[in-house]
């Protein structure tokens, strides 16, 4: 069992909503506790983003409770009733992250008996905010995320589930279940690759050079994700016309099958260009004139369409998907490692070295 900072973050915050809460001798400090739970976020910027809107759910919810339990009454069906109309309200102001918060100070309020309404209610308020303004502090100061290493290591790992899975596709010798789950994996983990980009995107400099190459990394990172895409592009076209593939003349389903390797080797490559692992004479062999280049693919495929355009088991239509896919797919690599040259020509030694493959 893993313990995350997000899951240390979260027990902190309660205990010290609740330690507070009970310092400034808050009736039901619990509440303070609850509302922290809430409040925590998984980035500083985010936390500093929402702290006043949770704020002001956390005084809306109150407001909405006060005047409904003291007009209407405070039953089960007036509870219920306040909540909708305060949930249609946030919606409207486009509060509905903090909506959850504000729930709650209505339910704290409205479940107030006694002729001391307004000052209980007053606590109430101010009990939740403790909570807020708790886990808003444990977020400026406790484990500060690194989105950065998570970011490049979830790419780093989705991209060796993918170069492995075509390596293994353009040889055949996959598994058609095996290989249609792995690409329902590998689909979910480049979700979760985007969630981490825009935690990554939402970290903020505090220069202006600072700034700058964050930027410029941002859109190496961005890259390096669309690049993924493209690689998995192209297993999906080798398993849905394998049978197309396996009809090819030798010859030619061999260039395919050294374009893909020498391609997936440049991709592992860039990875390691990326973090200063990879001397930079390294990428001269992509370049020579043993790579065939783009236009003698075409050429050479055209001649192949010409050369068997009868044969019924040949599919020009088909064979012209995978080859889209394989070239998009080198045409992003190339984009990346122009990007990655020039980063590191301006920002070098800024490079995060602690990012481990």
């Amino acid at each position: 069992m893993k313990v995350g900072a997000r899951v240390l973050k979260t027990g902190i915050a309660i205990a010290l909503a609740l330690f507070i809460a009970d310092w400034l001798s808050l009736p039901e400090p619990i509440f303070a506790g609850i509302a922290a739970i809430f409040a925590v976020q998984p980035s500083i910027y985010r936390s500093y983003m929402t702290v006043f809107e949770q704020i002001q759910s956390n005084l809306l919810g109150a407001a909405f409770a006060v005047v409904f339990a003291m007009i209407f009454g405070n039953s089960y069906f007036m509870v219920g009733l306040t909540t909708i109309l305060a949930i249609v309200l946030m919606l409207k102001l486009k509060l509905q992250k903090t909506i959850p918060l504000a729930l709650v100070t209505i339910i704290a309020i409205m479940e107030i008996q006694g002729d001391d309404f307004l000052l209980a209610a007053m606590f109430r308020i101010f009990t939740i905010g403790t909570g807020v303004l708790s886990a808003f502090a444990v977020n400026l100061v406790f484990i500060p995320p690194k989105y950065e290493t998570r970011l490049f290591t979830k790419i780093s790992t989705t991209q060796d589930d993918i170069i492995r899975w075509i390596r293994i596709g353009i040889r055949h010798a996959a598994d058609h279940q095996a290989l249609k789950q792995a690409v329902t994996s590998i689909e979910e983990q480049l979700v979760k690759t985007d969630q981490l980009f825009l935690l990554f995107k939402e970290e903020r400099g505090y220069t202006k050079k600072a700034k700058y190459a964050k930027g410029r990394k941002l859109v190496i990172y961005r890259e390096l994700i669309a690049t993924s895409y493209k690689s998995l592009y192209v297993i999906r076209r080798l398993y849905a016309y394998e049978h197309d593939i396996i009809q090819l003349p030798d010859h030619f389903h061999m260039m395919i099958q050294e374009r893909l390797d020498t391609l997936l080797t440049y991709h592992e490559h860039l990875h390691l260009k990326f973090i200063g692992k990879l001397k930079p004479d390294q990428f001269d062999w992509i370049t020579n004139d043993h790579f065939i280049k783009r236009h003698e693919v075409m050429e050479i495929f055209m001649t192949q369409i010409y050369e068997t355009k009868r044969e019924e088991d040949f599919s020009t239509y088909h064979l012209l998907h995978l080859l889209s896919a394989i070239l998009t797919y080198e045409e992003h690599l190339e984009h990346l490692d122009t990007l990655i040259t020039s980063y590191q020509t301006y920002h070098g030694e800024e490079i995060d070295v602690k990012v481990e493959v």
